[in-house]
């Protein structure tokens, strides 16, 4: 495969990543989302409810809850109910969260590469 070839494979590769995870991305982008995030971070392993994310977060019951949505459609935050409680938390074996650190340690290496040799090659 010539240098052209590979950095063509390379951006194709990019590109096709970025589309994938966009949704991810912006979930993550958000500054109330990543509140919750960091709310459910320091919750334990049993995750927690709406009420105690609004109680941390100083946000509305409806918007935690809109937000907890696009992050649980986004593949960042997981539900698990017990009866007619959900608890949400953030799970470590999502294979989102391991896809979007794959990806940009991906990046990261192109990145270095081309600091390296001065071109995508």
């Amino acid at each position: 495969m010539t240098d052209e070839e590979l950095c063509q494979s390379r951006m194709q590769y990019i590109a096709e990543g970025f589309k994938k995870l966009q949704n991810s991305f912006i979930a993550l982008g958000d500054a109330t989302r990543q509140q919750i995030i960091m709310a459910l971070l320091l919750s334990d392993y049993n995750g927690i409810r709406v009420g105690e994310i609004t109680t941390k977060t100083h946000l509305s019951r409806p918007a935690v809850s809109h937000h907890l949505k696009m992050l649980k459609d986004a593949g960042i935050v997981s539900m698990r109910r017990v009866g007619t409680k959900n608890y949400y938390y953030v799970d470590a074996d999502e294979s989102q969260w391991r896809q979007m650190a794959e990806f940009t340690s991906y990046i990261y290496e192109v990145a270095k590469d081309i600091s390296v040799h001065g071109s995508c090659r």
